[in-house]
């Protein structure tokens, strides 16, 4: 399953700041880059005082900031307009990106574009190069989730044609990040599972990936182990900081692995339903993943036991590979039945327009790449059964 050739590449952050009250640290930080600060977060974390608190630090090593708010839903392309404009506006050297992966993400393309210019889906596929140095960016995530403070990549939804970008190239990771639990804290139970669920997707995916490499394993198994060990305990009691901690730090090290390893196909089958049907990245890939185990069996029997394991724990007991895979998948189902995540049907889409998106879902599906990497690769007619199949799964 892993690539045959011995000479792997492996991005990863230039700067990466971790622990308890490690937000405190961003005004020196940024003070490395720059004098002027765009601050790309949502509405949310302005109302929880977050955004202020970001601020405070700031102008306490006396930066001049200026705050875009905008990110109200999964990113897209006039996201990245409107804070591209605001940063030209306001003449802005630095970006400080504090939110979820959305505010990250839109924040990655909005420093890209400031100084290679063009449209952001224009970098999609390498189509054009961003050759010349981005707006430095320090990434601040608020979920433990999406692990985009640790990629070269970017999600933005191009609204006119309803898909989700899928764009990877070095210039988007992130020159720093700060990866404070604390800001976990606020995080509500839904947030808490769709989030934990897709750093876990990360983690599978990146270990499953058909580019997975060694260097790639070692975090995405010891991501796996940290998710799958604190994933409930974050869910069941959102002040307990031990887990909130070991989420944090299993999202980031899922966000290395699958950055270098590739995802999959959970995540090529999981963007076309956020493009047309606007479910959240983390849900979706949540009730995706199990049905997608199940499909892509066979194929990775022997890694997917290594999955299992962890789900076991120390025993004495004896499995076979077999038993240990059917035993990561029936676990994973359980941990999204656990955290109450429910199939399209129950989410609420209608049946006959998901039923009649079929086709384009699997055709966009296929055009992200991400099938490709699959331990199983899936041809079109597969993916077609597949998106009929999650539809009303049951957990």
């Amino acid at each position: 399953m892993i690539q045959t050739k011995s000479v792997y590449t492996f991005h990863s952050l230039p700067t990466m700041k971790y622990g308890v009250g490690a937000l405190e640290e961003v005004g020196h930080l940024a003070q490395g880059f720059g004098s002027t600060v765009l601050v790309v977060s949502d509405p949310v974390m302005k109302s929880l005082g977050v955004v202020d608190n970001c601020l405070q630090h700031l102008h306490a090593q006396g930066l001049q900031t200026h705050v875009y708010v905008g990110v109200v839903s999964e990113p897209v392309d006039t996201y990245v307009d409107e804070g591209l404009k605001l940063l030209q506006d306001t003449q802005c050297d630095v970006i400080v990106s504090i939110g979820g992966g959305s505010c990250i993400d839109t924040a990655k393309a909005i420093a890209v574009v400031a100084t290679n210019g063009g449209y952001v889906g224009d970098y999609m596929k390498m189509q054009k190069i961003a050759a010349i140095r981005p707006i430095p960016h320090i990434a601040i995530p608020t979920t433990a989730g999406t692990g985009s403070e640790a990629t070269d990549a970017t999600v933005i939804t191009d609204i006119k044609n309803d898909i989700k970008m899928m764009i990877k190239q070095p210039a988007f990771m992130p020159n720093a990040a700060i990866v404070d639990p604390l800001l976990c804290l606020t995080s509500p139970k839904s947030i808490t599972a769709a989030t934990g669920i897709d750093a876990l997707s990360h983690a599978i995916e990146g270990y499953l990936s058909r580019l997975a490499h060694p260097y790639s394993d070692l975090l995405a198994l010891s991501a796996m182990e940290l998710i799958i060990n604190n994933l409930l305990p974050s869910y069941e009691d959102g002040t307990n900081l031990t887990a909130r901690e070991a989420m944090a730090l299993g999202s980031m090290q899922a966000g290395a692995a699958f950055s270098n390893a590739s995802v999959a196909l959970v995540h090529g089958m999981s963007r076309p339903i956020g493009a047309l049907f606007h479910v959240p990245h983390g849900i979706s890939n949540a009730m995706l993943l199990p049905a997608v185990l199940e499909y892509s069996k066979d194929a990775c029997i022997p890694r997917l036991a290594k999955i299992g394991a962890f789900f076991v724990g120390q025993t004495d007991a004896i499995y076979t590979d077999e038993q240990l895979a059917d035993l990561a998948i029936d676990s994973v189902k359980n941990l999204c039945k656990q955290m109450n995540i429910g199939n399209l049907r129950q989410y609420g889409i209608d049946e006959d327009a998901f039923f009649q998106a079929i086709d384009k879902m699997a055709t966009d599906a296929i055009a992200s790449g991400s099938p490709a990497n699959n331990p199983k690769v899936p041809s079109l007619d597969d993916l077609k059964v597949l998106y009929k199949i999650v539809y009303d799964y049951k957990f």
